[in-house]
């Protein structure tokens, strides 16, 4: 096959294969009497639609860098897979009427979500396919789960509308940097941010989890929200430091 410059065809193939994956496990969860048909609709239609815009992305991304024979790889894909089971998972949320049911199949499945999440980034660095695309395309992912769990703990009254402050987090940040410049310069690498995400996933599936009730919910949700508050002030803070006109005088002299 001739290089098309951008691998389009794996993109291709990485996204059926996923959308494979996505059907067959929401077959699974029909026939298990744990879904009905329209969610596994909703699954596999809202898959199409993120995998289309993400291949269109990509391919795009690749064009403006000028990135020529570069490939999809095996670090976008496992991210790909990831957006196919946040994909699944958020199809309780977008069947009409029906009130969303968390067993223990989804919550394995959320659990099976959250341990993918490190798994784009260590192959990445194995194989030396890290790129900016990339970790945008995980941290996107990353943000629409958290998104997709919040409002799950809320519909399913196992906390307050406040806990939905946890999902939309990052996208008041992104809405905050059109206003301030400040926030949108470059964030150091964290350990304290990634681990602080982490645990929100992990909250949340927790307060997820059938034998927990509202109160043993909203005390997990809570403290997972106030450690995110804590965590995003001192990002905010650093940003604000580091583009000070007094900071901006020592990175001068420091050249």
């Amino acid at each position: 096959m001739a290089d098309t410059g951008w691998d389009a065809a794996g993109v291709l193939a990485s996204s059926l294969t996923v959308g494979a994956v996505t059907a067959g496990i929401g077959w699974y969860f029909v026939q298990e009497a744990v879904w009905q048909p329209n969610h596994l609709l909703a699954s596999v239609v809202s898959f199409l639609a993120l995998a289309s815009l993400i291949s269109v992305l990509w391919i795009a991304q690749q064009g403006i860098s000028h990135r020529a024979g570069a490939r999809f790889g095996e670090a976008n894909q496992a991210t790909l897979l990831r957006s196919g089971l946040v994909c699944l998972i958020g199809s309780t949320l977008m069947v009409n009427g029906q009130q969303p049911d968390i067993s223990w199949h989804l919550a394995g499945l959320i659990a099976v979500a959250l341990a993918l999440d490190g798994v784009d980034g260590f192959l990445a660095r194995r194989l030396n396919l890290a790129s900016d695309f990339g970790a945008r395309f995980d941290m996107e992912i990353d943000a629409l789960l958290l998104l997709i769990l919040s409002l799950l703990v809320w519909q399913t009254g196992q906390a307050g509308a406040w806990v939905l402050a946890i999902g939309l987090m990052r996208y008041a940040f992104v809405a905050a940097s059109w206003f301030s410049k400040p926030l949108t310069g470059p964030l150091r690498p964290s350990f304290r941010r990634k681990t602080v995400c982490a645990l929100q996933g992990i909250a949340l599936l927790t307060c997820l989890l059938p034998p927990l009730d509202q109160t043993e919910s909203s005390v997990i949700a809570s403290l997972a929200l106030a450690a995110l508050i804590f965590s995003f002030g001192l990002d905010i803070k650093a940003l604000y430091r580091d583009s000070s006109p007094d900071r901006d005088a020592e990175k001068r002299a420091d050249t």
